[in-house]
């Protein structure tokens, strides 16, 4: 019994330290996604769906939600954000060339056709970002319009 209780005063130390190790938040401006917006013209339906279901992983913008400053929580959801940036960030579209801009724009519209994005592990936190088929099928035929243009745009 006593091993049991060494390990459970060395957990919970543990958990108290791990506290106090600090964390990059992911609080760019919302201006940072001027350029995305301007160039793809999403209706505000499109935009409130981007808002609530994207841009907290695919942009320099997070809303984190009060849980993000308990650790080990905040470090599994700092790994989300940046891994969903490294496969698209709106907030560098305009580092983007059009190639790469058609691309995303192809990769985006099948990830929420598919229902792979967003994620379950977003959803089930944040219920503002579980789509129904309607907004599905409104975010696909946006996404699919924007990458024609870009796709016409390198054909001229």
């Amino acid at each position: 019994m006593k091993i049991i209780k060494k390990i459970g005063w060395l957990a919970l130390l543990a958990f108290v330290v791990i506290q106090f190790i600090p964390t990059e938040k992911n609080n760019g401006e919302m201006a940072s996604l001027d350029v995305f917006t301007y160039e793809t013209n999403p209706s505000p339906q499109v935009k409130t769906i981007l808002k609530n279901a994207c841009y907290d992983c695919h942009s320099n913008v997070t809303n984190y939600p009060w849980y993000h400053s308990i650790a080990p929580v905040n470090f599994w959801i700092n790994h989300h954000v940046e891994e969903g940036k490294e496969h698209l960030n709106f907030s560098n579209w305009s580092k983007y060339s059009s190639r790469k801009k058609e691309h995303k724009m192809e990769e985006f519209w099948e990830e929420v056709e598919e229902k792979h994005m967003p994620l379950n592990s977003y959803t089930w936190t944040h219920g503002d970002a579980v789509l129904t088929d309607e907004e599905i099928a409104m975010v696909v035929t946006w996404a699919k319009e924007v990458e024609r243009e870009y796709k016409y745009q390198q054909q001229r």
